[in-house]
């Protein structure tokens, strides 16, 4: 046994570019890519990403340079997925959400050599820059350069918008298409670098090798039974977790790729229709945009439409609404350093003969590894020993396989803090059911301790989902005189509804939660803050919730105050007259 040795005939790195090869001989006159009136084949993308990565390399673009890109879901950011790693290099796709510090931030921490940004971010983009050009003249670093930027037009109706000389067309076709990517030697290169959302800390660049990114397209395929020749919705955001990994997975499967620039209920349900979607993913918080749909925006769907959700745990009353429409939902659980879901809830057949709503809370756990995964668990992070498996005892979920991320850029102590006993800490705390389903309760922060009892604020959530006024819901801890901490409700109400008050929300958790778990204040919002990703920011609302001074008896001080502290917005878009008043570098 062992006379035999590795060879290039029998070991070959494993990287999700090969997808890509592979789908245009196999696919090669199937569309790949839908956007608006513009569409292109599989053969034809794979030329196209030929062409990008050589003039990458004619820019001095190579192994481990970082690529960044700030653009919506559209066909450049797809293509960038897999003509960045062919020219060697590591794909930073960033968050469009962020403001102009942020930004600047992530591309002096990356080092970026090229940022390529869509038109529509400009202005964004340029104040970035000039931020990142302060802080080089600042702090005097002659080993600080600027990155090279190119503009990405709109394909389908071109603006003529620029920010510079280069444009992302005109550098595509002035690449080779007979370029020949370099073969990965190392399947432990970086293919891409993710920041975290900061929804509890401050953003770390995650790091991601080609043999995670490939192990985990392939669990996904499986786990979520993705056959081929999907139709799929880009309603997830591409710059997320690099799409959940279905930038790759849709070409390994010879599917279609159908791209929009936003997520609104009037352009999903009309490509749902017009294209015949088979597959999406999204946060819960898109199924509130469906059914909010307003008359004209919905479309008749003919088919049944795969979704796979996560990023929050969506509450079972949510889930039971958006099947009864016409969607068919996989709960799936992730964060970023996991390269997306980890976890995915396989659906057992003999499940099919319980009652709806027990399905539906059935659906609502997170379920289990997926096949990439070594291990998952549940553990008192004290000791690193296994909590029973009941269903009710509280842990922390672990993680550790060939998914997790390689570790966090230039911060060795993050990530040794991360990787903790062989395991990857995510900061998560759940219960493992007897059939070892994993279900999410809280993340450790939003755990709530009130007088010695834990509360977990999901829990909370699910019953306030159930009120049929209720459209969102978040709960957080609120500082209270005698029990320490107190649960504190934000919900937002559904359009025309009518009146609803604080205590009949108050009297109905009472009907259906033990009394130490009913919120002691109940703040009515017009949206709650959310991430890009439409994870609910609970740091702002802790933050607000501090500034609610409770008496034991439960009554406000601080009437008045309806809106969260917007020092910290929920989106970062700048108003136009911002933009119209920005002026070229």
């Amino acid at each position: 046994m062992n006379a035999l040795p590795k060879c290039e005939a029998n070991y070959v790195s494993l990287t999700p570019i090969t997808f890509l090869k592979r789908a245009s001989m196999v696919y090669g006159d199937r569309i790949s890519i839908i956007y608006a009136g513009v569409h292109f084949t599989w053969h034809q993308t794979y030329e196209r990403c030929r062409r990008l990565a050589s003039s990458l390399r004619s820019l001095n673009v190579g192994k481990n340079h970082v690529v960044s890109v700030l653009a919506p879901n559209i066909p450049a950011m797809y293509e960038m997925h897999f003509a960045v790693p062919m020219a060697g290099a590591v794909l930073n796709t960033i968050n469009t959400r962020l403001d102009a510090k942020n930004i600047a931030t992530i591309l002096r921490h990356s080092e970026a050599k090229v940022f390529f940004v869509d038109y529509q971010f400009v202005p964004l983009a340029r104040d970035a820059l000039r931020l990142l050009m302060d802080d080089m003249q600042k702090s005097g670093s002659p080993e600080m350069s600027m990155p090279l930027v190119a503009v990405i037009d709109d394909i389908d109706s071109p603006t003529q918008v620029r920010l510079g000389e280069l444009e992302y067309e005109e550098l595509l076709y002035q690449g080779d298409p007979g370029y020949v990517p370099g073969e990965i030697n190392d399947e432990w290169d970086p293919i891409a670098l993710n920041y975290t959302s900061g929804t509890t800390s401050a953003p770390k660049g995650v790091v991601y090798s080609h043999r995670g990114a490939y192990l985990s397209t392939l669990s996904l395929i499986l786990g979520w039974e993705m056959k081929s020749e999907p139709v799929y919705l880009w309603s997830l955001p591409m710059f997320h977790c690099n799409g959940w990994t279905f930038t790759w997975g849709v070409a390994a499967r010879g599917g279609t790729n159908v791209c929009i620039r936003n997520t609104t209920a009037e352009e999903m349900y009309k490509s749902i229709a017009l294209h015949k979607v088979t597959h999406m993913c999204c946060a819960p918080i898109v199924f509130n945009i469906l059914l909010e749909a307003k008359p004209h925006e919905l479309r008749h769907m003919t088919t049944t439409v795969e979704i796979l959700t996560g990023g929050a745990p969506p509450p079972a009353p949510l889930l039971e609404k958006i099947e009864s429409i016409g969607f068919h939902v996989v709960h799936a659980y992730g964060l970023t350093e996991a390269t997306g879901p980890a976890l995915v809830n396989e659906w057992q057949k003999d499940w099919n003969k319980f009652p709806r709503e027990d399905q539906s809370r059935l659906k609502a756990r997170q379920g289990i590894s997926i096949l990439t995964l070594a291990d998952a668990d549940v553990k008192d992070i004290k000791t690193m020993q296994s909590v029973p498996r009941d269903g009710k005892t509280m842990g922390e979920i672990v993680l550790r396989g060939s998914s997790i991320m390689m570790g966090y850029l230039k911060d060795e102590n993050a990530t040794s803090k991360a990787f903790l006993g062989g395991w990857f800490a995510t900061g998560d705390v759940g219960v493992i059911h007897p059939d070892g389903y994993i279900e999410i309760k809280d993340r450790s922060k939003d755990v709530i301790i009130s007088g010695g009892e834990n509360i977990s604020s999901v829990e909370v959530e699910t019953v306030l989902y159930r009120h049929p006024s209720v459209l969102e819901a978040s709960v957080v801890a609120m500082p209270h005189p005698r029990w320490g901490e107190s649960p504190c409700a934000f919900v937002t109400i559904k359009k025309n509804y009518g009146d609803v008050k604080e205590e009949d929300i108050i009297q109905y958790c009472h009907k259906n939660l033990p009394r130490f778990m009913v919120p002691k204040k109940v703040q009515f919002m017009e949206d709650l803050p959310k991430t890009s990703t439409g994870k609910i920011q609970k740091f702002q609302l802790r933050a607000f919730a501090k500034t609610i001074a409770i008496s034991e008896n439960g009554n406000s001080s601080n009437k008045k105050s309806t809106q969260v502290n917007r020092e910290q917005p929920r989106y970062y878009h700048q108003t136009g007259s911002q933009i119209l008043a920005s002026s070229r570098l």
